[in-house]
């Protein structure tokens, strides 16, 4: 077998482990932290969702219709009924 496929092996199983160790030093000793930062973190989620979910549809040019003869354009009437 290639060594030098081991060592990679070898190096992601290092990156594993010591992803794992901080993940265990961030929840077990960060309990009463994590328990303050969580819900901070999905009201503020939950806002911006409202706020995106209430912001009006953007203008798309590709709706636009020319207009014959002034060379100007114009947005189509079923468009501002919707």
């Amino acid at each position: 077998m290639n060594e030098s496929f081991n060592e990679e092996m070898a190096w992601r199983h290092l990156q594993d482990m010591q992803r794992e160790m901080e993940n265990r030093r961030l929840v077990d000793g960060g309990g009463p932290a994590l328990r303050w930062w969580l819900p901070k973190l999905a009201r503020r989620v939950w806002i911006v969702a409202g706020l995106a979910s209430r912001r009006a549809p953007r203008w798309n040019p590709a709706l636009v219709e020319p207009v014959a003869d002034s060379g100007r354009a114009r947005r189509p009437a079923d468009i501002d009924a919707a």
